[in-house]
């Protein structure tokens, strides 16, 4: 059967990135691409990035499979609801699966959504034992990770087993996808030949508000030799020259980045990277490993400026020690920057001008702000839940526009946020403008805040 791998993400219609232009291939996909072929299956991966929606269907309609899956999440979710009714327009007998964190808890709406399977979890075996079972036209009630329409039921399977071992999967066919645009945007735009690179499966930390719907609260990671093995490679065969760590927590475990050190000198390896951990897992020791393997870039979590909603949040850090690592990360050469959230439940007025002063004490090289929502399947969205009053059409919108009751209106978090990033940047460039205008900002926050 001949199968297509694709996702729902189309560069131009996303006015922000093309403002920052920083696409990355989607790993998952390109890493069930490399089990299936290892294989023997026949695939191919229709790459929607650089595509139109009006192209992505010529090329589908051309190739004709007879298996489609998606990988979908919260950003291409809609998308693909779109795109998967003009498919069944033109490939009314395709079989069409959906993949990807947004399914686990919504398996039963993409399967209202004309969808024939959903996979829960890791796609590389399920999807490889359900082609197998289609092919064959055998009995697809022992494929694990899988649900489907049996009448008017939906089925559940039993879940999918985790992968252990993470050496015994193939590199991400990246071969697959024009490869050459992604890295020719990189060079034009930031100077350097930028590929995104996974070594960890899973994270063991229960921040309330993340979603572990893929891989789940777990550790699994590639050896520190098949990490140096895959970068070198990327070296060689595509002219890389600076790499992401899409990792949740890159160096959470000080022994494994220890060994990936001594991998990095034992071949002469120094790659400018950047990477995402949290505080409590740095120390001038790691900070040092990074610095001499080539990290210019560390994200480090606070998500607050108050202690007090780190802990509602179950984040289980210190905010001196995440105010610490950001002075250490710059004092030793690198950049740190920093994820903050607005409007997480029970977050009052006087908890964000603590996250002001958060910000201006660390003073972190960049930084991201967005608002809080709650993701189906969460710890927070399973405590708030009772009290959310409207919830958004399903195949319209995402769980970013679900209304969750706050202390304050909408327009007060708006500014909130400008009060935040232009007080950063005041705080940064030492700026009279960009004082002045989180000044304004503060003060509308404290108007509607009255204006309730």
């Amino acid at each position: 059967m001949q199968i297509a791998l694709t996702h729902g993400y189309f560069l131009n219609d996303d006015p922000k990135e093309l403002e920052i232009m920083r696409p990355y291939p989607t790993l998952g996909l390109l890493y069930v691409s490399a089990y299936l072929k290892e294989n023997g299956e026949d695939v191919d991966v229709i790459d929607s990035t650089f595509l139109s929606k009006e192209a992505w269907l010529t090329s589908i309609t051309e190739k004709k499979p007879e298996i489609i899956a998606f990988y979908t999440n919260l950003m291409t979710k809609v998308n693909i609801i779109q795109l998967v009714k003009k498919v069944k327009e033109v490939l009314p007998n395709c079989i069409l699966v959906a993949g990807g964190p947004d399914v686990t808890y919504n398996v039963e709406n993409y399967l209202k959504a004309d969808f024939d399977f959903a996979i829960s979890g890791e796609g590389e075996q399920t999807m490889l034992e359900l082609v197998g079972a289609l092919k064959s036209k055998s009995d697809i009630s022992s494929v694990q990770g899988i649900s489907y329409r049996q009448g008017d039921e939906v089925v559940q399977n039993e879940a999918r087993t985790k992968i252990r071992e993470m050496d015994t999967l193939a590199m991400p066919d990246r071969d697959a996808v024009p490869i050459e645009k992604y890295l020719d945007v990189w060079k034009k735009h930031h100077g350097k030949r930028t590929l995104n690179i996974s070594t960890q499966r899973g994270c063991p930390y229960t921040c309330k508000w993340c979603s572990t719907a893929v891989y789940g609260k777990s550790y699994r990671r590639n050896s520190p030799e098949k990490v140096v093995e895959e970068i070198l490679h990327l070296k060689e065969k595509y002219g890389v020259e600076a790499l992401w760590f899409v990792d949740d927590v890159f160096t959470v475990s000080h022994k494994w980045l220890t060994e990936l050190h001594t991998a990095f000198k034992k071949h002469n390896l120094v790659i400018p990277f950047e990477c995402i951990t949290r505080a409590e897992r740095l120390n001038e020791a790691v900070l040092k490993q990074l610095k001499e393997m080539g990290c210019f870039r560390i994200w480090i979590g606070a998500e607050s400026g108050s202690q007090r909603i780190i802990d509602k949040m179950d984040r289980r850090v210190d905010l001196a020690t995440v105010q610490q690592m950001i002075v250490k990360t710059q004092a030793m050469g690198m950049e740190a920057g920093t994820f903050i959230m607005v409007g997480y439940p029970s977050e009052t007025h006087e908890d964000i001008v603590k996250t002001m002063e958060h910000i201006k004490a660390s003073n972190p090289s960049h930084l991201t702000i967005t608002k809080a929502y709650p993701i189906k399947g969460t710890a927070l969205y399973e405590e708030i839940k009772d009290s959310i009053k409207v919830f958004p059409e399903w195949e319209s919108h995402t769980d970013r526009d679900t209304r969750i009751p706050l202390a304050y209106r909408d327009d007060y978090y708006t500014n909130a946020i400008r009060y935040l990033i232009n007080g950063w940047k005041a705080n940064r460039e030492q700026s009279a403008k960009f004082a002045l205008k989180s000044k304004l900002a503060y003060l509308l926050m404290k108007w509607k805040k009255k204006a309730g």
